[in-house]
């Protein structure tokens, strides 16, 4: 098990940090795109916590420690989401999924969206889960690196399989046994997260794009390509049309990676790396084609004949946000049972309706088609066995990695 060090971020990763929260996944547009008529607005977390992040020392922890299980005497559940990450019915105050939930099982949901960014919610629940204290959550979505980290920690509570049938039955086989997370034993999936290639068709005026290798060497796209200012995603797709596989490769394949994009960005072929704000630059055309995230793509495509995605021949990343249950919890069962209502697939498919992410719960098309058929027949929202066979993961990093990969690829970007 991995050992709690206490120390503070490197600057590189200050910098990946802020690059996220400027206009990444911490972003309000970057999920606020899809239902900015929803209402729901970002709680402004501030960077603060970053400069403290390190907390003295604690002992060592105990991976899987729980409290007594309140589950059966308190029929509640504390759940800690994302923003725009859960659906709303038109009055902006209810979340129909949840009251379904309430009304089979008896078990209120305090819901809270008080996730904006991984590393600032880290640095929030990090003092207790290190003390060894309940965090006053039950359940957690983390993404799949930080996820990572709380398991070899042992921050996070093992999973009953007795008490998640339909999560165990249900979920994708693309997403079943990361390298994080063996066999799934301490997460669920919440909703996966696709890079593509997306393009506006008006604005290539014909050039032809099948591969990164176009966005990165046709001269007939110069200073109208963008890449993402994450790294995990750039440097994926970059790896992966280099015939690398991102879930395995080497320092020096790393290396290569960042080199190639460099040659991009050094001849003009790159016009920036951004978040999410790529989206008006690709509907003004002044990006002809770039690297983006498929939930934006979704609606992008809806509001525009113009726009476009390709998974190229050589995959596409997938990463995802996941379920997880934090030591010392006091309702461990009753977040189970919540995790395993979302793989039933009816649930599963009104969550998908509403936010065009990837749903990771398979059997969930045939209800999704009751909703909206569009979306299901979407393989940005339900892929098909040939677009998952395409998916690939971002292997997992060291702390040293981390820190030397964020480094060059800030250089890189000029963050």
């Amino acid at each position: 098990m991995e050992q709690y060090e206490p120390d503070r971020l490197s600057p590189a990763q200050v910098a990946a940090v802020r690059r996220s929260f400027r206009n990444g996944r911490a972003a309000l547009t970057r999920r606020s795109l899809l239902r900015a008529s929803a209402g729901g607005a970002l709680a402004a977390g501030g960077l603060g916590t970053l400069s403290a992040c390190g907390i003295p020392a604690a002992g060592t922890s105990q991976g899987g420690v729980s409290a007594e299980d309140h589950s059966a005497k308190e029929k509640t559940v504390a759940f800690s989401n994302w923003t725009e990450y859960m659906d709303v019915d038109d009055s902006g105050k209810h979340h129909p999924t949840l009251e379904q939930f309430t009304e089979r099982t008896g078990i209120k949901v305090k819901y809270t969206e008080d996730i904006n960014d991984n590393n600032e919610f880290f640095g929030k629940i990090k003092p207790q889960l290190a003390a060894g204290q309940d965090t006053g959550r039950d359940l957690i979505v983390l993404t799949d690196w930080l996820a990572g980290r709380l398991i070899r920690l042992g921050w996070v509570q093992k999973l009953d399989p007795a008490n998640l049938p339909h999560a165990y039955a249900n979920l994708s086989a693309q997403f079943r046994s990361p390298d994080w997370d063996p066999g799934r034993a301490y997460s669920y999936v919440w909703q996966g997260i696709s890079t593509v290639i997306a393009y506006n068709k008006k604005a290539l005026d014909g050039v032809e794009v099948k591969s990164l290798s176009d966005l990165l060497d046709n001269p007939k796209l110069k200073g109208r390509v963008g890449f993402l200012s994450e790294m995990r995603d750039s440097v994926g797709m970059t790896l992966l049309d280099m015939g690398k596989d991102p879930a395995k490769f080497t320092a020096d394949d790393y290396d290569a990676a960042i080199a190639r994009l460099q040659k991009a960005v050094d001849k003009g072929q790159i016009r920036r790396f951004t978040g999410n704000d790529y989206t008006s630059d690709l509907t003004s055309g002044d990006f002809a084609a770039c690297v983006a995230w498929a939930g934006d793509v979704v609606q992008l495509k809806a509001d525009s004949p113009d726009i476009d995605f390709l998974v190229p021949d050589s995959g596409y990343m997938t990463s995802t946000d996941n379920l997880l249950i934090p030591n010392k919890a006091r309702h461990k069962t009753n977040a189970e049972r919540l995790i395993d209502f979302y793989y039933e697939p009816k649930p599963a498919a009104e969550l998908a309706a509403y936010i065009n992410y990837v749903c990771p719960v398979d059997g969930v098309k045939a209800e999704l088609e009751k909703i909206d058929k569009d979306a299901a027949n979407n393989p940005l929202i339900i892929p098909d066995k040939a677009m998952a066979a395409k998916s690939h993961a971002f292997r997992s990093l060291s702390s040293k990695e981390e820190t030397e990969f964020e480094a060059k690829f800030a250089k890189l970007t000029g963050a």
